[in-house]
């Protein structure tokens, strides 16, 4: 069974929701028998990194709003991830585009590392404050999790994994698919946003007791949490 997951690693709720359906799959008995299969999306394609300019500035200026008011829906965003224990760190993040982290993540999966690739670049974001734009740091984190250094270099010294990169970007248009993260489970139920680990865990059980059938996806409407490019990558309870 798969499922397949639309993400950014620079949405805050990608890392939230990854750890909340990992926490699901631990209790899954049919564990062994699920492949996760990663796929691309950009919040902002037209992002540059800013010198100058932190996360906070970054997003008020976006919304519309006071540094203050960013602040504080940052730290509310960090308490939700403290929560399943991830670390964010937003004093330190690098605005930044995410294109060629994808693609390392493309080159990732080709060698059954795309889960191991997208936990090393959100921790590198969310938490270690890296530039996922910068080639070097690619590097090293390509090697972090068992790249080849030459593998990793010829990647980022051509366009190798572009086009797999647009495609899943334009898969998740067909899919309909305005935000990230969202799931799909075996090609059957669509989840979108960090949903409880309780819901994930409903989803796989149910997808489990039709693996046989063919049915068309089932996208229902969600309150998760959930990153839209344009807009923002805030909780539902927005005050």
């Amino acid at each position: 069974m798969t499922i397949d997951i639309w993400s950014d690693i620079m949405c805050p709720f990608c890392y939230i929701g990854k750890r909340k359906l990992e926490t699901a799959l631990q209790q899954f008995e049919h564990k062994n028998e699920v492949k996760v299969n990663w796929h691309s999306f950009q919040l902002d394609p037209e992002a540059k990194q800013q010198p100058g300019k932190d996360l906070y500035d970054y997003l008020a200026e976006r919304k519309g709003q006071t540094r203050e008011w960013s602040v504080r829906m940052h730290q509310q965003v960090a308490q939700t991830a403290k929560a399943e224990g991830l670390d964010y760190n937003f004093d330190k993040a690098v605005i930044a585009n995410s294109f060629d982290a994808h693609r390392l993540i493309q080159l990732a999966k080709k060698h059954d590392l795309g889960d191991a690739a997208e936990e090393r670049l959100f921790r590198a974001y969310f938490t270690e404050g890296r530039d996922v734009a910068d080639h070097n740091t690619l590097m090293q984190l390509g090697i972090d999790i068992g790249l080849r250094a030459v593998a990793v270099g010829e990647m980022l010294g051509n366009n190798d994994h572009t086009q797999d990169v647009i495609d899943d970007i334009k898969q998740a248009e067909v899919l309909g698919i305005r935000g990230v993260p969202f799931f799909v489970i075996d090609g059957r139920y669509g989840i979108s946003g960090a949903q409880p680990a309780a819901l994930f865990a409903d989803g796989l059980q149910k997808a489990w007791a039709e693996y046989e059938h063919n049915q068309e996806l089932n996208a229902p409407e969600t309150n998760g949490d959930v990153c839209i490019p344009g807009e923002d990558c805030l909780p539902n309870n927005r005050n």
